[in-house]
């Protein structure tokens, strides 16, 4: 099985490892007296959230209530006493004191709890309908985009509690010489404690222009991290984990899954309102409207939105995640939003706060997990106020490490509210870990499984430890060793090597690559590679030049058929690259190589030049790449970056020029190739991911330089590859190919009895290409009768998937079903075939 080679994923395989290791559940526990006498009341009926039976009946003063979902309410009734509710939150969900007033018997008949979920004939007798169509009506925009000029501060604070830690948790041998960490615990009111484990701030200055032109910078002036701020993995952790929402957009992102927004102009088709009361909110009145889903299994939300009656704007919403969410990792997601609304037109955010609780395998009341709790607060908005261009300027210093040091007497002024008490503990508690030799250890292995490389000593990484092991046709069994140079998360150099070998051919490779950055700004960088090795070529159409690449034959340890297409390639690469502007860069690359069969037997490369039959191909070509990735955000300023989920997409223009003669090469050739991937969420119908290739050989050239139609002989999910071709089935001089995948987060299969209990979810895939092969592009190869291009219709293949699949909250396994949907007439083809493989996502 494969794993997915985009690195944000590993920063979630890296929160698994975390999650499992402390873990917690969504509790409350307090006391129940007499408000009057203050001594304890039994015998209460406690009801959870909005729920019309009660969870437990007390048999003494104290209670303790569990649920798999996050508590934000508690109702409280007695017989002869008036009914109570409370908010849970964290910070009082452990140590209530519930006091109960006592009322007339004769006043009471009958005490009845209810859902608060009237039923109306249709939706128009329904006084939240008519609330909410003034809203949709006066639909509001972010404010910032009416302004010429705006500039506005952000604070920004990123808190891992583990929650609920009782003594036998304490007790564990894993915690030997690291007992002292629960003395910054604090204590709840059933003896268990809650523990801080990791501490993020950090302050940003928004700068913004709309006139004349549009220009934006987000600058971070200072951050301050509990014992991290060298670790590649846990920071990125925590700031990968979440996305910026607008309520009023009719889709919001959450771990780039579709939630629908109640506020959303096709919220009635997800949610049902009740309007509950008018409240003051911040001085305004405000119509207090509670939503929630009409069916529980979908990804949708639950909680409240306050309403200012006069104007109609949002003045702030709760969103809370249902008892049945189906997310991997993740328990329940609450999420709190204020805003100011200067004018009927706008909107300003004002303070959001986001928890999520995640545990790695189980969603049982008695299982631990991890809160992850986000608070950003936006304050001191200017605007069209004259900004200075140098503003905009990306600057030098702004990408140093020390730029974005403060000392205390900073902070103590930049926070909008000081530090609890056990947040100002986790900064010294973590600095005292940092010294111990145990928690190092412990740090490390997370880190070895987020990055894939094992540290020897300081500024040595040993792999990836992914890529140790391989079989294919030539080899056999390949064991693959490398390692590179890693001092801190922004060095502005590496050096990368391999080696490898193959017990079959009994022949070594190896691949070395030295890269340096000389300006952090616009990341001009240059770098020189060599290799040899056995590759699989013809798995990738717009394929990356870079030296250190994984080799595909490699990563193939179970395959259909016989795979003896595999070639021989010994390769050396200079490239020099820039970003002349944020997220769009300009590669040059020089590459010098010679191909040829890895397996004469069984696969021909040999090619006829000027009346001479040929079995090694010598090619020297330069590649200008022009790649763009509009949005994307990235963490680090070194060689190497690390990128936070996105739905950003990728857009690749790239040209070739052979050379002949030059390093002895053989042909003179010109290519260009396009290249265009999106993901995009579909509301609650799930998320669809787009990717369309382009390219054109103007010029003949043998097989092995030749555009592959790329296949997937293995069983393993491959992107981007067509799961029923063989390799090298199909040879195109010009081609396009499409792939899109659309999956439903279980949109369909929660109507389904039974079936739905699963938390399974659906993926629907078709892919399609059309591509021609001149006679002379066939002639110049022996055996180029064997080859065609799919011209006469479009080749497509189709069918579905199963994904979400496993225990627990740990459902990372997917299976997909695929048939080929045309050129069935052909020998040696599967028409149907099954691949399956490991997702590590939400």
């Amino acid at each position: 099985m494969m794993l997915n080679n985009n690195s944000k994923y590993y920063y979630l395989l890296f929160l698994i490892v975390l999650s499992g290791f402390i873990q917690a559940q969504n509790t409350a526990a307090g006391k129940i007296v007499d408000d009057r006498t203050n001594k304890e009341i039994s015998g209460v009926d406690i009801f959870i959230n909005d729920s019309n039976k009660p969870y437990v009946t007390t048999t003494t003063g104290n209670f303790s209530v569990q649920s798999d979902s996050i508590i934000y309410k508690l109702k409280f009734v007695r017989k002869n006493y008036t009914l109570e509710s409370v908010d849970i939150t964290p910070e009082n969900a452990n140590n209530l004191i519930v006091q109960l007033s006592q009322a007339k018997v004769s006043s009471i008949d009958e005490v009845v709890i209810h859902n608060e979920r009237p039923k109306y004939k249709n939706k128009k007798e329904n006084p939240a309908y008519a609330i909410m169509q003034e809203v949709w009506k006066r639909k509001r925009n972010n404010g910032l985009d009416k302004f010429d000029t705006y500039t506005y501060k952000e604070y920004e604070k990123i808190q891992f509690d583990a929650n609920n830690l009782d003594s036998a948790f304490m007790k564990k041998k894993i915690f030997n010489k690291l007992d002292f960490i629960f003395d910054y615990a604090d204590s709840t009111a059933r003896g268990k404690m809650a523990l801080p484990i990791f501490l993020n701030e950090a302050i940003y200055e928004n700068y913004g222009e709309n006139k004349p032109g549009k220009k934006t910078k987000k600058l971070l002036v200072a951050q301050k991290t509990s014992g991290f701020q060298d670790n590649q993995v846990v920071t990125l952790t925590a700031k990968n984990l979440y996305r910026d929402i607008n309520i009023y957009d009719n889709t919001l992102n959450y771990f780039d899954i579709g939630f629908p927004s109640p506020v959303g102009s096709d919220g009635f088709s997800t949610y049902d309102y009740n309007l509950i009361d008018t409240v003051s909110v911040r001085g305004e009145n405000a119509y207090k409207i509670r939503y929630q889903p009409k069916r529980t299994e979908v990804l949708a939300f639950q909680g409240y939105l306050y309403i200012d009656t006069d104007n109609y704007a949002v003045l702030g919403a709760t969103l809370k995640s249902t008892q049945k969410i189906n997310i991997n990792f993740i328990n329940g997601i609450s999420t709190e939003l204020e805003y100011d609304n200067p004018d009927e037109n706008t909107f300003l955010p004002k303070k959001f706060i986001t928890e999520i609780e995640m545990t790695p395998f189980s969603k049982k009341k008695t299982s631990k997990s991890i809160v992850a709790k986000r608070t950003v607060d936006y304050s001191e908005y200017e605007f069209n106020k004259p900004i200075e261009a140098s503003v905009f300027t990306r600057k030098e210093e702004e990408y140093d490490d020390k730029f974005v040091e403060k000392d205390d007497t900073y902070w103590l002024k930049a926070r909008p509210d000081s530090l609890s008490k056990t947040e100002q503990g986790v900064y010294d508690m973590l600095d005292k870990l940092q010294q111990t030799p145990k928690f190092n250890r412990i740090v490390k292995l997370y880190e070895t499984l987020g990055s894939g490389y094992y540290n020897i000593t300081k500024g040595i990484d040993l792999g990836p430890i992914f890529s140790i092991y391989g079989v294919n046709e030539v080899e056999g069994d390949r064991i693959r060793l490398g390692a590179r140079t890693y001092f801190t998360r922004n060095d502005p150099w590496r050096i990368q090597f391999y080696t490898a070998y193959g017990f079959k051919d009994q022949q070594f490779k190896y691949g070395a690559e030295a890269r340096y950055m000389f300006n952090r700004v616009n990341r001009f960088m240059i770098g020189a590679g060599t290799r040899r090795d056995v590759m699989q070529l013809g798995v990738q159409l717009t394929n990356d030049d870079g030296i250190m690449a994984r080799s595909f034959a490699s990563s193939t340890v179970f395959a259909r058929g016989e795979n003896a297409s595999l070639s021989s390639v010994n390769q050396t690469n200079v490239f020099a690259a820039i970003e002349p502007w944020k997220n769009f860069q300009v590669r040059v690359d020089g590459t010098m190589q010679s191909i040829k069969s890895a397996n004469p037997a069984g696969f021909n490369l040999m090619y006829y030049r000027n009346g001479d039959l040929r079995k090694t191909v010598n090619d020297s070509h330069v590649t200008i790449s022009l790649i763009a990735r509009p949005g994307a955000k990235f963490s680090q300023t070194g060689i190497d970056r690390y990128e936070h989920g996105t739905l950003a997409p990728t857009i690749v223009l790239k040209y070739t020029r052979g050379i002949e003669g030059l390093f002895n090469a053989d042909f003179n050739y010109n290519k260009l190739q396009f290249m265009f991937y999106k993901p995009v969420l579909i509301g609650s119908w799930g998320k669809t991911l787009i990717n369309f290739e382009a390219g054109k050989n103007f010029n003949t050239v043998p097989l092995a330089l030749q555009n592959v139609i790329p296949g997937n002989q293995s069983y393993s999910l491959a992107a981007n590859t067509f799961a029923q071709l063989n390799y090298y089935e199909f040879v195109a001089d010009t081609y396009t190919t499409l792939h899109l995948e659309h999956h439903f987060n279980g949109k369909i299969l929660s109507f389904i009895p039974l079936i739905k209990k699963l938390k399974l979810r659906e993926v629907a895939f078709i892919r399609g290409a059309y591509g021609t092969l001149s006679d002379a592009s066939k002639a110049i190869n022996v055996e180029g009768f064997k080859y065609s291009a799919p011209s006469e219709h479009i080749y497509y293949e189709y069918g579905f998937g199963i994904e979400n699949i496993g225990f627990g909250n740990l459902r990372i396994f997917r299976v997909d079903f695929n048939w080929r949907g045309n050129y069935l007439d052909r020998p040696d083809i599967s028409k149907f075939g099954i691949k399956a493989g490991f997702q590590f996502g939400f």
